[in-house]
């Protein structure tokens, strides 16, 4: 009874170490793509002044987040819209494409940006909308596939960065990005701590490339922005305009 005692321990003992090993391997994992995707994309992190000499930017991509019940832009996404409309002022690129999540009736990050950048003096013309930017891969998967842009600025706050950055160059985009941390955000360490989990998911997913939710007939970012208004984006423009 001893002998088939000890043999089960010890049989425990190797399930329980080959766990362990398994287990350590998963972590070094996804600390090691982590630390590659924020390695291999920093160097593409620009400060606004640099942004803004950069040649031939098709369009400033800035990616959505939360909007109130009346459309209020949270803190993190109005910081976003202010320094992706100040790099429009600069001159660093002719439009602005507006991407985040319209899947329902009720809920439209889109408009509240678009709005945004009207009330900021920018023409509608100017401002591209992407109903269907559900995600950060969707967003930059779209901004090429559906608006055919080539060279970006993508604009979102710098923890963010890396990842977009990162979908953005596997994608074959020519992508630079601009921090938009105006401010210190409520809930950062949680965020920081998803976001490593997130850059490894991405990983895999621009390996694979899976077409996002929708896609549809192409809208050049070279063209209007109104052509992207929908029946229930109603703007409200400046009395000066």
């Amino acid at each position: 009874m001893r002998k088939k005692g000890n043999k089960a321990r010890r049989a425990i003992g190797c399930i329980l170490s080959v766990l362990l090993v398994i287990g350590l391997l998963c972590v070094g994992l996804v600390f090691g793509l982590n630390a590659y995707i924020k390695g291999s994309t920093a160097a593409n992190i620009l400060t606004p002044e640099d942004a803004k000499t950069l040649k031939d930017i098709d369009c400033i991509l800035v990616l959505g987040c939360k909007v109130g019940s009346d459309g209020t832009p949270s803190h993190m996404l109005e910081d976003r819209l202010r320094r992706g409309v100040a790099l429009y002022d600069a001159g660093a690129a002719p439009k602005l494409l507006m991407s985040g999540d319209h899947g329902q009736t009720d809920y439209n990050e889109v408009a509240a940006m678009k709005q945004f950048a009207i009330y900021e003096g920018i023409s509608g013309k100017d401002v591209f909308m992407d109903h269907a930017g559900f995600s950060t891969y969707e967003s930059i998967f779209r901004a090429k596939e559906i608006f055919e842009a080539d060279r970006i600025i993508i604009v979102t706050q710098q923890y963010h960065l890396y990842r977009a950055l990162y979908i953005a160059r596997r994608m074959g985009i020519e992508a630079y990005g601009v921090a938009s941390d105006y401010r210190t955000y409520v809930g950062q360490v949680s965020r920081d701590i998803r976001e490593v989990l997130a850059r490894v998911k991405d990983f895999g997913t621009s390996v694979f490339k899976p077409d996002p939710a929708y896609l549809g007939e192409t809208i050049p970012i070279s063209g209007d922005g109104d052509l992207t208004n929908d029946e229930l984006s109603v703007f409200v423009y400046p009395h000066n305009e």
